[in-house]
């Protein structure tokens, strides 16, 4: 039997069947009452009272609701969403409610001494510590920073620096480190504007206290900045994407890769004459391949996660590549409305591009796909250089622009876009973090984010969401429990 919540005033909305549902255990409504009537016009504050009513959950103290209607969260009235869906109020509606849940509160900084262009985290549950099995140890969960200075630093969860690389007159990079990862609990691999994809030989002592970081293997192929790295360490592979437009395609292993380009090493260009050339520390190589797919620079390159011999990436061309790294071929081309600065894989198997036109783009990168562009993500206010992917479900993403914040994004909240939007499925971000560093400080510039852009963002199981700037600072927030359960 149905009953109907209170009205009150001389013109009542007109009423809305709805029926309740849920998938947490201790939020059951009793049998009877998963059906109501509410008025066209209450929102999620109003349905969130109706469920903590005395006649239905009489929860002890309020319990704030979020809800979904086919797997969109309800962001306007009952009676907008009708309409926007084309749909009649004699329809019943059913709502799916979820506990809205906390904020990604700040948890922690580590400061440096100059800009932070890149993080990457070892932890039980990171692609590292998955790769390293037993080698990694429960506990010593590690933060890898790259910097301006052209230093990497490896710090605990108490905010102490571990280890750091040794400058460019010791055998490390001579110039800014704008990529880092983690292969293994002991190997890392790092490049930036000197050109060069360098190869660490990562220890700790005894204690865990300290630790070093040795060269074992520089890499040479690409003639201009190399801006992004991945990895993929089962396989000791490493790709890079350059701003001369190319992908590389490197091993960690002395013996199987190939000779360097003796024309790429120092000493043998007039502008490396000019600085005092430092003999190298560590063997010197080259590229397994080197793909020239992009008539711009390249932006990013990453492994799939499925298949370690495919290859997706991006560029200033506004073109997504697929390539077939066992064949150097470009497979698959999806060609954006923008520069692309970023790129991520996403578990629901789409790509997250992020661009120079503060958005960011979700494309379906199969051949076959029936629609190539599927979603636009919509908030940012200057270009978006840095994703990363839930580590917990496939509809939830963050991303790190130059307006000074990162972006947590629910793809479950959709709604129509605009006309000056271009039309098209588009969804807001669901919070925004902001540099704690700027906290209190009046901006003294028109540009969003100058002095505190994100160049580097990393979402994981136990650190959290870790990410770095311009601030000169790694900033970590809670990342768990920040979106509902399907």
């Amino acid at each position: 039997m149905d009953t109907s919540a209170p009205q009150t005033g001389a013109l009542e909305p007109q009423l809305i069947k709805v029926n309740f549902t849920t998938t947490s255990p201790d939020l059951q409504l009793p049998e009877g009452k998963t059906q109501l009537l509410v008025p066209s016009d209450i929102k999620r504050y109003g349905l969130s009272r109706v469920l903590n009513s005395e006649s239905m959950l009489n929860t002890p103290s309020p319990i704030p609701f979020d809800f979904l209607i086919n797997g969109a969260f309800l962001r306007t009235s009952l009676e907008d969403y009708l309409k926007a869906n084309g749909l009649s109020a004699e329809s019943t509606v059913t709502l799916q409610y979820v506990r809205s849940l906390i904020p990604p509160v700040y948890q922690a900084g580590f400061e440096h001494d100059d800009w932070v262009s890149d993080i990457d985290v070892l932890s039980e549950s990171s692609r590292a510590g998955i790769w390293s099995a037993d080698k990694f140890s429960t506990g010593q969960d590690r933060i890898l920073s790259a910097s301006y200075d052209g230093l990497l630093r490896i710090w605990n969860n108490a905010g102490n620096v571990i280890a750091t690389s040794p400058s460019g007159s010791l055998g490390g990079h001579s110039a800014t480190i704008k990529s880092a990862k983690f292969l293994s609990t002991s190997i890392i691999a790092s490049a930036g504007l000197d050109r060069t994809v360098r190869i660490w030989k990562y220890t700790e002592a005894d204690d865990h206290f300290s630790g070093t970081l040795k060269p074992s293997l520089e890499l040479y192929g690409h003639k201009t900045c190399i801006e992004s790295l991945d990895v993929h360490g089962p396989t000791g592979r490493i790709l890079s994407a350059s701003s001369d437009g190319s992908i590389g395609l490197w091993t960690t292993s002395k013996t199987s890769a190939p000779a360097a380009p003796s024309s790429l090493l120092p000493g043998t260009t007039t502008t490396s004459k000019k600085r005092k050339l430092v003999p190298s520390t560590a063997p010197q190589r080259g590229p397994l391949s080197l793909l020239q797919p992009h008539t711009s620079p390249a932006s990013a390159a990453i492994f799939s996660p499925t298949d370690p011999t495919v290859a997706y990436s991006a560029s200033q061309d506004h073109t997504i590549r697929t390539l077939d790294l066992t064949t150097s071929k470009t497979e698959n081309v999806i060609t954006t409305s923008h520069p692309l600065l970023s790129l991520a894989w996403l578990k629901r198997g789409l790509l997250a591009a992020g661009t120079s036109a503060r958005h960011i783009t979700l494309a379906d990168p199969r051949a076959d796909a029936a629609t190539t562009s599927v979603m636009t993500l919509r908030g940012h206010r200057n270009m978006v250089g840095a994703l990363s992917a839930s580590p917990d479900n496939e509809y939830s993403l963050v991303s790190g622009s130059h307006d000074g914040t990162c972006r947590i994004w629910d793809l479950r909240s959709v709604r129509a876009g605009t006309r000056a939007e271009g039309g098209g499925s588009v969804s807001e971000a669901v919070y925004v973090i902001e540099r704690e560093s700027q906290k209190g400080q009046k901006s003294k510039s028109d540009v969003p984010g100058r002095g505190a852009k994100v160049f580097g963002v990393a979402w994981d199981k136990s650190w959290g969401i870790v990410s770095a700037g311009e601030d000169k600072m790694v900033q970590v927030n809670a990342g768990r429990d920040l979106l509902a359960a399907d």
